[in-house]
C-alpha cells in the first residue's frame, strides 16, 4: 500500500535534497539526502545490513525538521479559547479548508436554502463577520484557500456561493482543484494560522463533525505550515474567477 507521506521541511535553497518526510500512519521518518556509495565509507559502517541504504544530510535537516519527542501528545484546546483567537491575533489568520464537507454547514439554515435556489444567503450582521470585518476594518489580514473536487460536492458548492459573505467582510477567499492542491503536496488536513505562530488543527470525525482543536507553537512545525500557506496561495486563484471557471466546464 502506498505510504502517506508528510513533506517536514528542508534547508535546501534550491528545492534539491536534503529532505525529511513522515510516514502519517507508522510515524517512521524518511530521511532523502546524497547517497553515500563509496566502499570504504559503507564498510564502516556498523549494523549496515545488505539491503539497507546510507545518505548523508547536514545536521541542521535534523535539528530544524526532524521530531523532538518519541511521541506527539497534542495540546488540545475547548471551542471557545479557539474562538477568542479571532479576537486576539495581531497582523494575520489564514485558513486552509480541505474537506468535501462540514456537518455545520449542513445544519445550517442558509443550507436549506442554497439547495432551493442555489444562492447562499448573506449574513453580515452575525457574530463571525462582524468580528472578522472588524479585523480586516483595523489592517488585519484574513484569508482562506478552499480545495474543491471535481466535480465539486454538495458541500463545496455551498461554500463557493457563500464566498461572496467571506468576502464581503474582507476577507481573501481562493479556490484550487483537489488535483492542483495534490500537486502543490498540501496536506489533506484543515487548520487555521495565526500570525505565523501558531498553527489550529481543526479535527473531525466521520461525519464531518468538528470536535476539537490541536494547537502547535513549536517553531519549526509552524514553519511548515507557513510554507503550506505560501504554496496553497500561489497555486489558487479567487473565488469569483473560479466559480466564473467552473460555470465554463459545465
Amino acid at each position: 500500500m502506498v505510504r502517506r507521506l508528510r513533506f517536514n521541511g528542508t534547508d535546501s535553497k534550491n528545492g534539491a535534497c536534503p529532505a525529511i518526510h513522515e510516514d502519517l500512519d507508522s510515524g517512521e521518518i524518511i530521511v532523502q539526502g546524497k547517497p553515500l556509495t563509496d566502499p570504504e565509507d559503507l564498510a564502516r559502517l556498523q549494523h549496515f545490513g545488505p539491503e539497507d541504504a546510507a545518505v548523508a544530510v547536514p545536521r541542521e535537516l535534523l535539528v530544524n525538521h526532524g521530531p523532538k519527542e518519541m511521541e506527539r501528545v497534542p495540546r488540545l484546546i475547548g471551542l471557545e479559547e479557539f474562538g477568542r483567537l479571532f479576537e486576539t491575533f495581531e497582523h494575520s489568520a489564514w485558513h486552509l479548508e480541505t474537506r468535501g464537507g462540514y456537518a455545520s454547514d449542513r445544519e445550517d439554515g442558509g443550507y436549506a436554502e442554497f439547495l432551493a435556489t442555489g444562492t447562499a444567503p448573506m449574513d453580515l450582521e452575525s457574530d463571525w463577520c462582524r468580528n472578522i470585518r472588524r479585523q480586516t476594518g483595523g489592517g488585519k489580514y484574513v484569508g482562506r484557500v478552499r480545495v474543491v473536487d471535481n466535480p465539486p460536492t454538495e458541500g463545496q458548492s455551498f461554500l463557493l456561493s457563500y464566498a461572496r459573505c467571506n468576502a464581503a467582510t474582507g476577507e481573501d477567499v481562493r479556490n484550487l482543484w483537489r488535483e492542483d492542491a495534490e500537486r502543490a503536496h498540501l496536506p489533506a488536513e484543515d487548520f487555521w494560522l495565526f500570525d505565523s505562530r501558531l498553527v489550529a488543527i481543526l479535527r473531525f470525525d466521520d461525519e464531518d463533525v468538528f470536535h476539537d482543536v490541536e494547537v502547535i507553537t513549536e517553531p519549526a512545525e509552524v514553519l511548515r505550515y507557513c510554507q503550506v500557506r505560501d504554496a496553497a496561495v500561489h497555486a489558487a486563484v479567487p473565488y469569483d474567477q473560479f466559480a466564473a471557471r467552473l460555470s465554463t466546464r459545465k
